[in-house]
């Protein structure tokens, strides 16, 4: 497979605003970017290898295609459609990412 396009969707863009806007509070514009560039690279490997991440846990998510990337406490959520990997949401770790999607509808 040729390198694939990445599309980062609004609900994610807003995301990782707000997570650059919270390591800028919490620990300072160093970390923050770190944290931010790591994500960006993570996600940047999926041009060559969009397949390469786990199915999310959540049956008919799974079914629909949804993967996910973890980085660092993140995780980021995606579909392969075409030769566009669409990145949905990125969410810490911790959080119900099925709802997050479903809800997102």
């Amino acid at each position: 497979m040729s390198n694939c396009k990445i599309e980062i969707l609004a609900p994610a863009i807003k995301e990782l605003e707000e997570i650059t806007d919270y390591h800028l509070l919490m620990v300072g514009p160093i970390s923050a970017k770190k944290i931010i560039d790591k994500i960006l690279n993570s996600l940047a490997r999926l041009e060559e290898f969009p397949l390469s991440c786990p199915y999310v846990p959540d049956t008919e998510l799974k079914n629909e295609g949804y993967r996910m990337r973890v980085c660092d406490k993140y995780v980021c959520i995606y579909r392969l459609l075409g030769d566009t990997v669409y990145i949905y949401h990125i969410a810490p770790g911790a959080t119900e990412y099925g709802k997050l999607i479903k809800g997102s509808g």
